[in-house]
């Protein structure tokens, strides 16, 4: 490397000043840069300058960049930036962009090497001092005479002029500079003339200096204008941007062609470009204008095939070409004869997902190209409508496959040598379906967790569940565990917390569902609790929280000890919200403080923070003054002062006493002072009988007296009341209430706090009967009342009363006793109503009077009712009854009914409420057994056939008997009975009534037995003793009967008076239903 010359350039104008030393080497062999040492670089502060870095010229260009000698990018500004060429641009330059290690870098991809030029050493000075700098090397000569370099205007150090022109390939890169130099330092705007910048294409580089568009098109040809203004004006320079293109593809290269002997195509090879392409055509390398052929002819940008022959067969290329580069491609022509071919495997099986789309193929080779349809089961119709759709190489599409479109589709392809069929089957699948998702969990570290994930999915499909945290697989850990349809996470972990997803695959579809975990704990105590603002009555308290493990701190609770009056008891000061980290806190006097805090999430509390240092509060006077001062007396000669104690925390120092103050309320009274120490009352003794006294208590302490304490009135011990209410008055309201009246008692008799009145009164007799024993009673009333109400008296009833006024010590003497009566009112029900003497159409009611008549019985009301077996009621019939009645008859009463009877009393006033009872009314029910009971029974009938059957065998014997003159052994028998309850039939009853068994006379089962155990008469006027063994029967006073009931036994007299009914010994069974049912 040699150097061919060394030259000095020194800028001098009006607006700036500047010298510029380069060295210009002759390079030879490698490019590398000139490694001679370059001299510096003299400026004056204000104007404008260019570092040059022309670095040696490569393929690819190098890449430049401006460093120092720590290799660090030198800082580039609006001010100072690097051009597109390399050069290094200050708009104007300052004192302190002088330095020694302006170096320029160029990295050549290449060869993946990185060259510097030698450093350039710049000092920046004022007009004095480049004076004085350049006066010592040129012999004092003054070189700079003109004013320094004040604020200027812009103007363009590149582009130079007012104009210039762009030419930019299509699908490339623009790049347009300008670098403006003026001081202040200009602002650099682009626009381009009648439109925007395309949007999403342009960037703007180097401190807005640089406007490049990515991927040129034909609409960004125009005019670009570039503006570089300061506060002293502005200067213009535009662009001419003119597109070319190379060529270009407008609907893709050439395609292969297929065609038959005979028949027609074309070739074609469309492209455009700027300016507009050259296309030129070439069979086989050889050009086509050069052939003689007329079955193909060229016409622009086509190749026309007319009725061709196998000697078409061949590769032609299309060549697009322009100044800017050129398109080669190739097609191949194939002229053949093949009858069709169906390439898709036979009887193939298609799965899909119902709505979803299905492809069916149907690969064909065939000359000239086969024509496709394609059939579903029976070939009715082609497929084709909206719902299919048919690609030009086979392929039948289903847009939305669903259960019907499932079966057997046929693909036939058809040309003029042949025809060829195949056979495809399809299957449409129900979805995978997700039925329950799994859910977002919060969770406490070392829980358990579970995520479901339920599927629904095809029968004939196997699916897979696979579960992912965060995209990625589960980590290997025996807490994880993965049952078919959930995964269950134990002891959960922080590292557990992310997105969990489960995903479900088959062969043909795949769904999934995702959901978070957060695990969640209570919080880490705060730390580095800190004491700052300390006053004497407050202090800043600041703390960092701790981790709160994904649950937000909602508060924080600050707790204080105090070691002096309270060791080792935290109490709670004060709570913050959970988003401050600091508290002010009011302190008291002499208390030594020790403070700690809590946070609280919404998991729980954390554990108490490390206490911090102890603060310790001054002793001061009382800040308060005790509360709940009250004056009672306990006796009517004393005053008991109380009040609440201040606790330690309020004393505010040691030596905590009371100066309790009282004074008798009246004119003239002198307040009497004395203290109190550890207690909380003080006993005045010696007072008058409830006197008003003003009472105050202050805290006192060794460091001086509480507030001015408020004035609290109370009084002195309570005496009895000495007077009794007067002119007392009654009036009835009612015959059950009264109201009472009296004047009130005088306030100086009452002696204590009036609690109200008492009235004594109890029942002297009733009108009708005596009550020997005085029940007194005592309603109390509050207040100064001078009225009352007596509740729940009773009617026609004579009274007394007398009344009281009480206060807190006792009741006074009472007042005179007064007397009164209650009206008559409605009686009380009657005290008994009793059934007697039931018969077939009658019964006698008998009851007897109210206990409580409440008055002069004017009479009774009797009203009945029948009452059926669904307790439905009939028609009701009233009776009304003297007052001095006590039993009636009722006639006409129907039989086998039951009847409900309601007996109340009448006075003046009104009737009183009623008394019921029920009764049934009864028939001789045997006959009705046997004719209707007995005869409808199955096992009645059945037996009847039997007996029958043997009479009439018995008969045939007897009948054989006499005619052989011999004598009837069962009428032997017959005469020879002497049992007194045999009872031979009637002819008229049964033709067979001359036979009888024990068992006869035994109650049928299903039949119903009379009430009282035994068949009655027929006759009206039978007596129920009658059908007792014994004379005497007791009844109750409702006219049942008392004892066990038994048959009677008749005699033959009584059975043949009574007719064709027997005679049956009752049994106990049969006795308790007989009483129930007359009961």
């Amino acid at each position: 490397m040699s150097q061919q010359s060394i030259s000095i350039h020194i800028f001098m104008s009006g607006r700036s000043v500047g010298m510029l030393m380069s060295v210009s080497p002759l390079l030879t062999g490698s490019p590398l840069w000139s490694k001679e040492k370059l001299k510096p670089i003299v400026v004056r502060e204000g104007v404008s300058l260019v570092l040059p870095c022309e670095p040696p010229a490569g393929l690819p260009p190098p890449l430049i960049f401006w460093m120092d000698n720590n290799f660090q990018r030198l800082p580039q500004s609006k001010r100072v930036s690097q051009s597109l060429n390399g050069d290094l641009y200050f708009s104007n330059v300052r004192r302190e962009d002088s330095r020694n290690d302006y170096i320029c870098y160029a990295r050549f991809p290449g060869t993946q090497t990185i060259q510097q030029k030698q450093p350039i050493n710049v000092k920046v000075l004022n007009l004095d001092s480049i004076n004085d700098t350049m006066a010592a090397f040129y012999n004092d000569t003054d070189l700079f005479s003109e004013a320094p370099a004040d604020e200027r205007m812009p103007s363009f150090l590149i582009p130079k002029g007012r104009h210039s022109s762009k030419v930019v390939l299509r699908g490339h890169k623009l790049d347009m500079e300008c670098i403006a130099e003026g001081r202040p330092t200009p602002e650099i705007s682009w626009t381009k003339d009648g439109s925007d910048l395309p949007a999403g294409r342009t960037s703007f580089l180097q401190f807005n200096k640089t406007l490049q568009i990515d991927d040129v098109s034909d609409s960004e040809e125009g005019v670009y204008r570039c503006t570089a203004s300061n506060k002293f004006g502005s200067v213009h320079h535009t662009f001419h941007v003119t597109v070319k293109a190379a060529p270009y593809w407008i609907s893709g290269p050439p395609s292969n062609l297929v065609l038959s002997p005979g028949e027609n195509g074309v070739l074609t090879c469309r492209a455009s470009g700027k300016p507009k392409p050259l296309i030129t055509w070439t069979k086989n390398v050889m050009p086509i204008e050069s052939l003689e052929d007329d079955t193909m002819k060229v016409e622009d940008d086509m190749i026309i095939f007319r009725d061709v022959k196998t000697s078409n067969s061949a590769v032609y290329q299309c060549n697009v070409s322009n100044e800017f580069g050129y398109l080669l491609a190739n097609a191949f022509v194939n002229v053949l004869s093949e009858p069709p071919r169906v390439l898709t495997p036979v009887n193939k099986k298609y799965e899909v997902i119902r709505n979803h789309r299905a492809l069916l193929d149907c690969s064909f080779f065939g000359s000239p190209i086969p024509n496709i349809t394609w059939f579903k089961d029976s070939r009715s119709s082609t497929l084709d409508g909206d719902s299919y759709s048919l690609h030009d190489n086979g392929t039948l599409e289903i847009r939305i496959s669903r259960p019907r479109d499932s079966g057997k589709y046929t693909c036939v392809a058809r040309n003029i040598l042949g025809i060829s069929e195949n056979h495809v089957f399809l299957e449409v699948k129900e979805p995978t379906q997700i039925l329950k998702q799994p859910e977002y969990r919060m969770i406490k570290r070392g829980g358990p967790v579970t995520f479901e994930c339920k599927v629904k999915h095809d029968s004939s499909l196997i699916p897979t569940m696979t579960w992912l945290k965060d995209d990625e697989e589960l980590p290997e850990d025996d807490r994880f565990t993965v049952e078919p349809e959930s995964l269950t996470i134990t002891d959960v972990m922080d590292s557990d917390a992310g997105m969990y997803t489960c995903i479900i695959n088959t062969t043909l579809d795949h769904v999934s569902a995702s959901a978070e975990l957060t695990v969640v704990e209570r919080p880490d105590p705060p730390t580095d609790l800190e004491l700052t603002d300390q006053t004497k009555r407050s202090v800043v308290l600041t703390w960092i929280p701790g981790n709160e493990y994904n649950s937000p701190i909602k508060k924080f609770l600050i707790q204080y000890e105090d070691s002096l009056h309270h060791r080792g008891h935290w109490h709670n000061l004060t709570h913050v919200p959970g988003t401050r980290t600091s508290a002010n806190l009011k302190l008291s006097p002499h208390v030594h403080y020790t403070f700690r805090v809590l946070a609280l999430n919404n998991v729980g509390w954390s554990q108490p923070s490390t206490p911090s240092q102890m603060y310790k509060t001054d002793p001061a006077a009382p800040d308060e003054n005790p509360t709940g001062v009250q004056g009672l007396g306990t006796e009517p000669n004393n005053l008991i002062i109380s009040w609440k104690p201040l606790t330690r925390l309020q004393s505010n120092g040691p030596g905590l006493q009371y100066k309790v103050m009282y004074r008798e309320k009246k004119p003239g009274s002198e307040w009497i002072t004395t203290n109190v120490a550890n207690n909380s009352r003080f006993v005045v003794s010696g007072t008058s009988t409830f006197a008003p006294y003003e009472l105050k208590v202050q805290a006192v302490n060794n460091y001086g007296e509480g507030p001015e304490p408020a004035v609290v009135v109370g009084h002195s011990g309570e005496d009895v009341p000495k007077s009794a209410p007067t002119e007392l008055r009654i009036s009835a309201h009612n015959s059950t209430a009264a109201e009472v009246q009296w004047k009130t008692v005088s306030n100086d008799s009452i002696r204590g706090f009036l609690k109200g009145y008492k009235v004594h009164y109890w029942r002297e007799h009733g009108i009708h009967r005596h009550h020997p024993d005085r029940v007194e009673k005592i309603l109390t009333f509050s207040g100064n009342r001078s009225h009352a109400v007596l509740p729940g008296l009773h009617p026609f009833s004579d009274y007394s009363f007398y009344v009281r006024v009480f206060n807190g010590r006792g009741e006074g003497p009472p007042s005179t006793t007064k007397h009164f009566s209650t009206p008559e009112g409605v009686p009380g029900p009657p005290t008994s109503l009793v059934v007697s003497n039931p018969n077939l159409d009658s019964l006698t009611l008998q009851w007897s009077p109210p206990y409580d008549p409440n008055g002069h019985i004017t009479g009774y009301t009797l009203k009945y009712q029948p009452v059926n077996n669904s307790n439905e009621l009939g028609e009701e019939e009233v009776l009304a009854l003297a007052a001095n009645e006590t039993s009636v008859t009722l006639p006409n009463l129907q039989s086998s009914t039951r009847y409900r009877f309601y007996l109340n009393a009448k006075t003046k006033i009104g009737a009183g409420p009623a008394i019921t009872q029920e009764a049934l009314i009864m028939v001789d029910e045997a006959m009705v057994s046997r004719q209707v009971d007995i005869a409808t029974q199955g096992w009645f009938i059945g037996l009847m056939c039997a007996i029958a059957l043997l009479i009439l065998i018995l008969l045939i014997i007897c009948f054989i008997q006499r005619n052989k003159g011999g004598k009837y052994p069962v009428k032997e028998k017959e005469d020879a009975h002497t049992d007194p309850e045999f009872q031979p039939m009637r002819d008229d009853d049964c033709p067979f009534g001359e036979y009888s068994d024990s068992e006869d006379h035994k109650p049928l089962k299903g039949s119903r037995t009379p009430s009282n155990g035994t068949v009655k008469r027929d006759d009206s006027d039978d007596s129920l003793v009658d059908y007792s063994e014994g004379g005497d029967r007791q009844f109750n006073e409702d006219g049942s009967f008392i004892g066990q009931y038994s048959g009677k036994t008749t005699s033959r007299d009584t059975a043949a008076a009574e007719g064709p009914q027997s005679s049956e010994a009752p049994s106990p069974i049969n006795a308790i239903h007989s009483l129930n049912s007359f009961v």
